[in-house]
């Protein structure tokens, strides 16, 4: 008498970024899962889906709460949002390493009313996050950029951090983009706990600080920029880095034409400055929650973002993830995809799934439907996977 095959079991490692504007990595995570799950219940005996989720970030917003989901505990603080005004930001802590993010500090999403400022927004909630997170004594502060809502090529974080610019008169400035031609001086106080802590920028940004593919050029239009003040912020950034210099930090023209300096609106360049290592922002989130570990354990890797296109081609968090998955299936679901499908085996794509073959609507700004329509691929990629 022939025994019943065993009901089949897939192990799905759900590893997305997020979708930008409209879910979180986590919201997209639990998404697909409740979709899968749904199937691998209705099944019976046919089979089973098992979903682990790891929500990931690549150094960008989000980056917060990838280390609270991995384990970090999150730490509140209020800070001075891109206009000033005080917001609620977090750090994650594990007691050892702290992650501290541009997009909950001062980030875009934080203006008010979305009202773009591209010459007032300052970085400076950023810096007062790095100085609460010096307060806990960490090993490391980890740096997270993207989001930005400033070009003050960090001069904000700078003055939260113990630095002072002085106008002509003797006045202390702001940073912010409209600031930086109005240096005159530049003065430092030591703060000992920068040089007791390992400082990591992680950003997958490549640009320098200035010019054709500086920060203001390449940047500035989405932070609302235009021409004239793409270039009064350009002008006012090379002014910036000449004040450093005759303040007696002699690396500072080096440093502004180094890769990642003009990430976040010239953050780069003033982390930099601090003494920061850069590291690939996707590679280094990859490590710290532990996804090699974590897709020993699993038959399929789910990853994805808000678009797949020739910038995830060049590195960014779903490639990292496909290339590190060791051969495994690996299926990407995003808003869009602009990658045709003969190029998938340049990710060793298996499928791709997008929310706009699933409606006619734009989903990129409505949570509820992007949800809806992940639950729905979910569900489809289970059958597929059973």
């Amino acid at each position: 008498m022939t025994s019943p095959t065993a009901p089949k079991t897939v192990r799905t490692l759900i590893a997305p970024d997020k979708f930008k504007g409209s879910l979180t990595a986590g919201e997209v995570a639990e998404a697909l899962a409740a979709g899968l799950r749904s199937v691998s219940d209705a099944s019976g005996k046919a089979g089973a889906v098992r979903c682990e989720l790891l929500p990931l970030a690549d150094g960008g917003d989000g980056s917060v709460d990838a280390a609270v989901t991995s384990g970090f505990t999150r730490r509140c603080y209020t800070v001075a949002g891109p206009t000033g005004q005080p917001v609620q930001a977090s750090i994650a802590f594990d007691g050892t390493t702290a992650v501290v993010e541009v997009a909950n500090t001062c980030g875009l999403a934080l203006l008010p009313n979305g009202k773009l400022e591209p010459l007032n927004a300052s970085s400076r909630g950023f810096g007062e996050a790095v100085l609460f997170a010096l307060s806990l004594n960490p090993a490391r502060v980890v740096m997270a950029l993207g989001g930005s809502a400033s070009t003050d090529g960090g001069m904000g974080m700078l003055t939260a951090l113990g630095y002072r610019f002085l106008d002509a008169e003797g006045r202390q400035l702001s940073g912010s983009g409209k600031s930086l031609a109005q240096i005159h001086a530049v003065e430092r106080t030591g703060l000992p706990e920068l040089d007791e802590t390992e400082l990591i920028v992680a950003s997958d940004v490549h640009n320098p600080l200035l010019g054709r593919q500086g920060a203001p050029a390449v940047f500035g239009p989405q932070k609302g920029a235009g021409a004239e003040e793409i270039t009064a912020l350009n002008d006012g950034l090379a002014h910036y880095v000449s004040k450093l210099a005759e303040a007696g930090d002699l690396r500072a023209e080096a440093l502004a034409n180094h890769e990642g300096a003009g990430s976040a609106g010239g953050l780069g360049f003033a982390c930099l400055l601090l003494g920061a290592t850069q590291v690939s922002g996707a590679d280094y989130f990859l490590d710290l929650l532990d996804f090699n570990t974590r897709k020993d354990s699993c038959d399929v890797v789910i990853t994805g973002e808000g678009s797949i296109d020739e910038q995830t081609l060049a590195g960014k968090l779903p490639a990292a993830v496909a290339r590190r998955s060791g051969g495994r299936p690996i299926i990407a679901v995003a808003g869009r995809s602009l990658l045709p499908r003969e190029r998938w085996a340049e990710m060793a794509l298996s499928r791709v799934y997008t929310l706009a073959d699933y409606t006619d609507r734009d989903s990129a700004r409505d949570p509820a439907l992007s949800a809806a329509l992940l639950r729905r691929i979910g569900q489809d990629i289970a059958a597929g996977l059973l």
